[in-house]
């Protein structure tokens, strides 16, 4: 009985070390869209980032904790990975286009790193990428209107596969180290 038990701690221990640290989500669409990025104005779509590992996160730049906290810590785990994070990209999809022109945008995610794209899309645009990765987000009318969204971020592999959704990165004690292991090993798998 000892033995059996010592073997399943030991199996259950070699499961965590070759596991993701986040959640795998493999079944979802490959990465598409077409938009317009921010630091150069330029359209782009998802084939202009195939051959990197993306990481597509959902955002407004007057966000006052949720998105800067989020790419703080996107920029940590670029950090921990050093020299890999050359092949990595990270897309800012603002879900507030009325407030975040380009210029805006541009200025935001400079904030955040090289490897930070801000894009910006028309409403339909926005609605198709967020609904093709089963992202929340809301604007609410007004002259001073509030806008709300989900906090995970999609990682895809540098074919444009949908690999896992980080969702722990929102907050002070974001598990970086989780993320930049898993980060690397995609990074390091080609894939």
């Amino acid at each position: 009985m000892l033995a059996a038990s010592l073997m399943l701690m030991l199996a259950s221990a070699c499961a965590r070390q070759t596991g993701w640290h986040n959640t795998v989500v493999t079944g979802l669409p490959t990465l598409a869209f077409d938009m317009t990025r921010a630091n150069d104005g330029k359209p782009v779509t998802a084939a202009d980032y195939r051959g990197k590992v993306t990481l597509l996160y959902f955002g407004y730049a007057s966000c006052p904790d949720i998105c800067p906290m989020t790419l703080a810590n996107v920029g940590q785990v670029l950090r921990r990975i050093g020299g890999d994070a050359s092949a990595v990209r990270v897309l800012f999809a603002t879900v507030d286009p009325d407030r975040d022109t380009l210029p805006v945008l541009r200025q935001y995610v400079a904030a955040f790193g090289p490897q930070v794209d801000g894009l910006r899309g028309d409403p339909d645009a926005l609605a198709a990428l967020a609904r093709r990765y089963r992202v929340a987000y809301s604007v609410r009318p007004g002259p001073d209107y509030e806008v709300t969204h989900s906090s995970g971020i999609y990682v895809f592999d540098r074919g444009g596969a949908a690999r896992l959704l980080v969702s722990s990165l929102s907050t002070q004690d974001a598990d970086v180290k989780g993320a930049a292991a898993d980060l690397r090993r995609l990074v390091e798998s080609n894939g």
